[in-house]
């Protein structure tokens, strides 16, 4: 593996398991500095965010900086957070909406990405796949009692549904995600950002 950012980049664009993805223009989806201390770790770029080549660039996106009690522009700042889907690519439309994110890609990349970023100080984790990568193990029977425990994980990690539109649903059935839950989200991030 390379030794930057642009290095890394560079050899996941090049790796033959990606070419379908370059040989359309795709180039891999992820934001990473330094110096950034929040590592969001969501399922992988949608349509529109592949297309754009913005990461959370969709209504998911703006309902996810308002969980973070964030705005846009700080968290696009790679030295405050970065974006490391579970893949960089957007994996297609499957029968219920988009495919999930193909096994081995997070266990292949995150490691060199996560390595140049040694002030990681919170990992949040949207969604089942990110949950069961980064929480093998640990993780509860389904992913709504993963997020409702969400202080057995604190400070390092915090689980979270996916922020899509689609989920009001299970928002609606689930009132402790706002009062309970939210609060201590935006609390862990402040927290994190201030030092």
């Amino acid at each position: 593996m390379g030794g930057g950012f642009d290095d890394i980049r560079e050899e996941i664009a090049r790796d033959p398991d990606n070419a379908e993805m370059a040989a359309k223009g795709y180039s891999p989806l992820f934001s990473a500095g330094a110096g950034a201390r929040i590592a969001v770790v969501g399922q992988a770029p949608g349509a529109k965010a592949q297309e754009s080549g913005i990461p959370w660039n969709d209504a998911s996106g703006a309902k996810l900086f308002d969980w973070l009690g964030v705005s846009e522009e700080r968290f696009r700042d790679p030295d405050e957070f970065a974006i490391l889907p579970m893949d960089f690519y957007f994996p297609g439309k499957g029968t219920t909406g988009d495919l999930p994110p193909r096994k081995g890609f997070a266990a292949r990349w995150h490691p060199p990405l996560l390595a140049l970023m040694p002030d990681i100080r919170l990992t949040i984790l949207i969604g089942r796949y990110a949950q069961e990568h980064y929480l093998a193990g640990r993780a509860q029977r389904n992913l709504t009692e993963t997020v409702r425990a969400f202080r057995d994980y604190l400070p390092a990690e915090f689980p979270l549904v996916h922020p899509s539109p689609l989920n009001f649903r299970w928002q609606a059935k689930n009132p402790w995600f706002e009062t309970d839950l939210l609060p201590v989200l935006r609390e862990s991030v402040a927290d994190v950002l201030r030092r």
